[in-house]
């Protein structure tokens, strides 16, 4: 099905799920889903992108809307917040969050998992805190499940076999967790030190906005809190668990109803979260048990190549279950003709014809697309992307012809801005 309007989009899926258009306030008052009341920063890469677009009828109405001012740009539930603006900040930190919300972004994730002592957190994994944090540099670095071993070399000086490191949030508490600094997620397999472990940052990326004063870690109540002041939306994704459960007595199921009770006990309308996980068994515990949360929880395809993607009658099949969104990654949605078009997927096909809305991970998080060697997010249509500005290019025919509800992105900007030059607000 293709949708040509951005507009009509949104009609289609507030009549998906009621009420999720309407206006949306606490009991404060302080909700706004407009945007008008948030002060967008866009920078100048979506700017950069433009220039760098071949010319084409979408550059010419996207380089008419730079010329706009910049006070009318708002925020967009189109741009969604992939672990805050996780390009050049440290993701799920409050920097990166709050980057994310001047760029415009209508809804953050935090990625949520928990600590030893049961306390939720934002962390894209739980073990991950050996290249996300500053662990390894601590004393808690004695309390990781595997501490770091430096990489191994011959008597020639050939490499042999990668540093190694495995730092859990459930091996530490919530106040030692507390502790910590978030840091871009990298790592150095060469590594003989833990400084130099601690690198590998990519080229694309930068460590400017990883010192020891920024970097802060949350808690999940933590975010909310943030998010509420921000004005935007919530996006948790429950992540699956590397201990296994049930923990300590904690169960999958009681992991799961905790993060939605924090959002009850801080007063957040369920219209304003959108639940996700990988896991069926996750969303569905949502839908049978939390039905105003699940109404909007979000099932992620966790799918590598798209042999592994569901046909249609797996999507129709999540649709009888009481699911109303999925999220694939972007090449899901995608195929070339060969001749350098963009066009919908198979996939993206089915998924509409299901009923089922579709939101897309990642924009932004492939490096340079000039190199012609961009990856799993463009597996499917790589040979038609040969320079940054085709970024536009991709997000044009998710939003027009495939019709998605909204993408995550590292950068939320390059979002914001084309979602508020082709229409949605």
């Amino acid at each position: 099905m293709r949708r040509t309007l951005i507009p009509l989009i949104l009609a289609g899926f507030a009549s998906l799920l009621p009420g999720l258009a309407a206006a949306d306030r606490d009991d404060d008052g302080r909700y706004r889903d407009d945007g008008r009341d948030a002060s967008v920063q866009l920078g100048p890469r979506p700017f950069f992108l433009v220039n760098d677009m071949k010319d084409s009828p979408l550059k010419r109405q996207l380089q008419a809307c730079t010329r706009r001012s910049a006070s009318s740009f708002v925020r967009t539930d189109f741009s969604i917040g992939h672990r805050g603006a996780a390009m050049q900040f440290p993701e799920h930190t409050r920097e990166s969050y709050e980057a994310a919300a001047r760029m415009g972004a209508g809804i953050v994730e935090c990625d949520v998992t928990f600590t030893k002592d049961k306390e939720l957190v934002c962390r894209h994994a739980q073990n991950d805190l050996h290249t996300t944090t500053n662990i390894l540099a601590t004393d808690l670095a004695a309390k990781c499940t595997q501490p770091f071993t430096p990489a191994v070399f011959d008597g020639n000086g050939n490499f042999v076999s990668p540093a190694r490191a495995e730092c859990r949030t459930s091996d530490i508490t919530l106040a030692e967790f507390k502790t910590l600094r978030g840091k871009m997620d990298a790592s150095d397999p060469r590594a003989r030190t833990v400084a130099e472990y601690l690198g590998g940052t990519a080229n694309w990326r930068t460590d400017l906005y990883s010192g020891p004063s920024s970097g802060t870690l949350l808690s999940h109540k933590e975010s909310i809190a943030l998010f509420k002041q921000l004005g935007v939306k919530m996006t948790p994704e429950l992540k699956s668990p590397a201990v296994a459960m049930p923990f300590n007595g904690f169960t999958q199921e009681a992991y799961a109803q905790k993060m939605i009770d924090e959002y009850k006990q801080a007063n957040v309308p369920s219209r304003r979260v959108y639940a996700q996980s990988f896991s069926k068994d996750d969303v569905l515990y949502w839908v049978r048990n939390e039905p105003q949360f699940g109404r909007q929880a979000v099932f992620l395809d966790d799918a590598n190549t798209v042999a592994d993607l569901p046909t249609f009658a797996e999507l129709a099949g999540y649709k009888a279950q009481g699911i109303n969104i999925v999220a694939p990654p972007i090449f899901a949605l995608l195929t070339t003709d060969g001749s350098g078009n963009i066009l919908p997927s198979r996939y993206a096909m089915d998924a509409k014809a299901a009923g089922l809305g579709i939101i897309t991970w990642t924009l932004e998080r492939s490096g340079i697309l000039a190199d012609g060697n961009n990856g799993f997010y463009y597996q499917t249509f790589d040979s038609a992307i040969s320079r940054e500005g085709d970024m536009l290019r991709v997000l044009d025919v998710l939003a027009r012809q495939v019709g998605i509800l909204g993408i995550f992105s590292d950068w939320p900007a390059t979002v914001t801005f084309y979602a508020n030059c082709t229409g949605q607000k």
